[in-house]
């Protein structure tokens, strides 16, 4: 909103040196960081109070799960994810560049996921039960959404000058001229991406700032991504495909790290609010949507591997049950088989955090390996 009046002011000759700022992505992103956090640390008190009084008995906890658990969490209001969409949309149309594609596409999955979490959330706590929305809807309205916004980005993005069809082709990190153009099947790969970070941070959404951290972390590193790709002489530099516009997603990134940092104050053990599907879904979401933009679906299976090996825990678990009737971990999501182990709920929040790291380092080291 703010670049647009910069923008516009500038065609009219209406020179203000301080509105000079905003041309400068990285600022728009340092803000978008503070505008966010600020939003949500400002509603949080005033949200947890109001969710409070309207949900009485908060979000439902397994009763197959660890026993502290039920005693410890219960009663714990849900639906924080609110807070995050808030500050993430918020900061977003505040400071991003509202005649991008990019942008709005990032906004529509986000929101729509958000949207389909809040149901989920609510579905839950009016029932009382830990089951949501049916598996199968839930999933097909992910794809759906997910193909949609897809296919905005291939119809209408920027076409690069240097990679032909690079909307409908997938790039691989290292090789730097391995470059496969999938067409219109690219639509239904970029769902599976998009859909498959969103359900895979949900799974890991399950302790006190677990999924946030790695969110954040994830956001940076695709921020950077999306700073670097965007500008053609980085992108140039680096031995990367150029890809016009996608820059500004950077202050998306950007609004996802604010949003998260407001979130951890009072999500912080012992949280007194959970993100729930409302915000699981849409930060995953948000994050697979700036990997399929950027064009590093691969390198989001590195940088979310934490998130990866949690949706893993989940699949091989179910697969084998429904095959032997034997588990192969004490308990899935695997941050549970920690906790079954004897680990402190706080030693694998911090341990995950750690392994969030290091993967987004191996991540960003593809740019520079071509």
């Amino acid at each position: 909103m703010l670049y647009l009046l910069y923008l516009r002011l500038t065609e009219h000759h209406q020179h203000l040196p301080v509105l000079n700022l905003l041309h400068y992505l990285t600022f728009r992103t340092g803000m978008s960081i503070v505008t966010a956090q600020v939003i949500v640390v400002v509603m949080g008190s005033r949200f947890i109070r109001w969710v409070q009084a309207r949900q009485g008995k908060g979000q439902p906890i397994r009763a197959d799960g660890i026993a502290r658990h039920v005693t410890e969490k219960a009663g714990t209001p849900t639906m924080g994810g609110l807070m995050i969409l808030a500050g993430l949309i918020g900061s977003t149309l505040i400071w991003g560049d509202l005649g991008s594609v990019y942008v709005w596409v990032a906004i529509l999955v986000t929101a729509s996921f958000g949207l389909l979490g809040f149901m989920d959330d609510y579905a839950k706590v009016t029932k009382q039960t830990t089951d949501g929305l049916s598996g199968p809807v839930r999933l097909g309205i992910e794809f759906a959404v997910a193909a949609l916004a897809t296919f905005a980005m291939v119809a209408l993005a920027p076409a690069s000058p240097n990679t032909p069809h690079l909307a409908t082709s997938l790039t691989f990190p290292i090789f730097k001229d391995l470059v496969f153009n999938l067409g219109w099947f690219y639509i239904a790969f970029a769902g599976v991406v998009i859909v498959g970070a969103a359900n895979a941070v949900n799974f890991t959404d399950g302790l006190d700032g677990l999924a946030t951290v790695p969110v954040m972390v994830a956001a940076a590193t695709f921020g950077v991504f999306a700073y670097l790709i965007g500008n053609r002489l980085f992108a140039e530099y680096l031995q990367e495909h150029f890809a016009p516009g996608v820059g500004e997603l950077a202050v998306f990134c950007g609004a996802i790290i604010g949003s998260g940092l407001g979130f951890l104050w009072y999500n912080a053990p012992p949280a007194k609010i959970f993100m729930g599907d409302t915000g699981a879904l849409a930060l995953g979401g948000a994050i697979g949507v700036v990997a399929v933009a950027c064009k590093h679906e691969i390198v989001l299976a590195i940088v979310g591997g934490l998130f990866v090996a949690e949706a893993l825990s989940v699949i091989i678990q179910v697969a084998y049950f429904k095959r032997t009737g034997k588990r192969v971990f004490l308990m899935a999501p695997i941050h549970h088989h920690f906790e079954k182990l004897g680990w402190a709920e706080s030693t694998v929040v911090v341990r995950f955090w750690i392994v969030a790291i290091m993967l987004a380092m191996v991540g960003l080291a593809t740019l520079k390996l071509r």
